[in-house]
């Protein structure tokens, strides 16, 4: 007898099991997949994105159409909690989905909770979409000649942000750009100083101003304060202060780890239920802490795959190995990167030609799906 399978989130750990979801039906079971909005969004081309490099279906994934073209459910609707021992998700529109098989992408959020009055020149790096609504709203103070950014954050999605707000400003024609990066304590902190100089030195070109004298206390009516009680009023704020896992394992009551992600096993298998699978930016690894990065996302399809499908048919599991090193590079606009793989480290336009090419075979790989 066929069972029923859901996934919960159509991001990039999920999508080798999108591209199989015709096969695990020819298998007799049933799937549903569940997902705020009828496309995904690339994050690693988000910022691109914002400067207008790449377009919003340059980047986006139609999760709804191959998903009702291979012949399963989509819902559009987000996932608000789990009841695990009665096997049902519940969703925002209200909906109780049973399952008997849950696979888990729901990704994570940027933490920033001290914010008070009005939000409307405010905006985080994630939910994707969001950076569209940023691309216009600078778009349209650029009309004054005169725009003041203010990225929060000191990591790889905060550089990222500053410098594609910049290329934007400037390429849409504004005459007075200030871009000030709230980068805390220490830019980049963690990476090589040779990263580091990189990211500095092309910044440092463009005029774009990196404050580490302390982290951001407060956002006030759009209003900056510091630890030290500096002020800033900047026409626009980004939010980029790394990110979470999703807070529903937490509030489902389901084994998390120490950063509130999914505990999974070698199997990426909830350590509570052995129904419950999960991969990317919302999951704990149990065996090793790992990075909140695409690659590893990419690493788990195959497991997940294997895992979802060995689980749905009453087959043994297979262990998911993270691997050794990755190659990191950085979009810090104007068509500059920043790479490193190891202790190897290289900036300029060659480095930002790599990661387009990586990325946007990436994209055509899975959009293909669409055609």
């Amino acid at each position: 007898m066929g069972k029923s399978l859901v996934l919960a989130g159509g991001g990039h750990a999920h999508m080798m099991l999108l591209a199989n979801i015709g096969n695990i039906i020819a298998e007799g079971h049933q799937v549903t997949v569940i997902q705020p909005s009828d496309h995904h969004y690339y994050s690693g081309m988000g910022p691109g994105m914002l400067s207008t490099f790449y377009s919003a279906d340059d980047i986006r994934f139609n999760t709804r159409f191959v998903v009702e073209r291979q012949g399963a459910t989509f819902v559009k609707a987000k996932v608000v909690g789990l009841e695990p021992e009665k096997q049902t998700v519940l969703t925002d529109a209200g909906e109780s989905i049973s399952y008997d098989v849950l696979s888990c992408n729901v990704g994570s959020f940027v933490p920033f909770d001290k914010i008070e009055g009005g939000t409307d020149t405010v905006f985080s790096a994630k939910p994707i979409e969001r950076l569209l609504e940023a691309q216009r709203k600078i778009v349209s103070l650029c009309e004054n000649s005169s725009i003041s950014i203010a990225v929060v954050g000191g990591g790889p999605a905060a550089i990222e942000v500053a410098g594609n707000a910049y290329h934007l400003a400037n390429t849409t024609g504004c005459k007075n750009i200030k871009v000030r990066l709230f980068a805390g304590k220490k830019l980049m902190n963690g990476f090589s100083d040779s990263i580091q100089k990189i990211v500095r030195r092309t910044f440092n070109r463009n005029g774009i101003e990196i404050d580490e004298r302390g982290y951001v206390q407060s956002i006030t009516h759009g209003e900056i304060t510091l630890e030290n009680g500096t002020t800033h009023k900047p026409d626009i704020t980004f939010l980029a202060t790394g990110v979470k896992p999703s807070k529903l394992f937490s509030a489902s009551g389901i084994a998390i780890g120490p950063d509130g992600g999914l505990l999974v096993n070698n199997y990426l298998q909830s350590t509570d239920y052995a129904n419950i699978f999960g991969g990317g930016d919302c999951i704990y690894y149990s065996p090793e802490p790992l990075a909140k990065v695409g690659v590893y996302a990419v690493r788990e399809n195959p497991i997940l795959l294997h895992n979802v499908r060995a689980t749905l048919n009453d087959q043994p599991l297979i262990t998911f190995d993270p691997g050794g090193s990755y190659l990191l590079i950085f979009n810090l606009g104007q068509g500059i990167g920043a790479l490193q793989k190891g202790p190897f480290v290289w900036g300029g336009k060659l480095s930002f030609k790599i990661k387009d090419y990586i990325d946007s075979k990436f994209m055509r790989e899975f959009q293909a799906l669409e055609a």
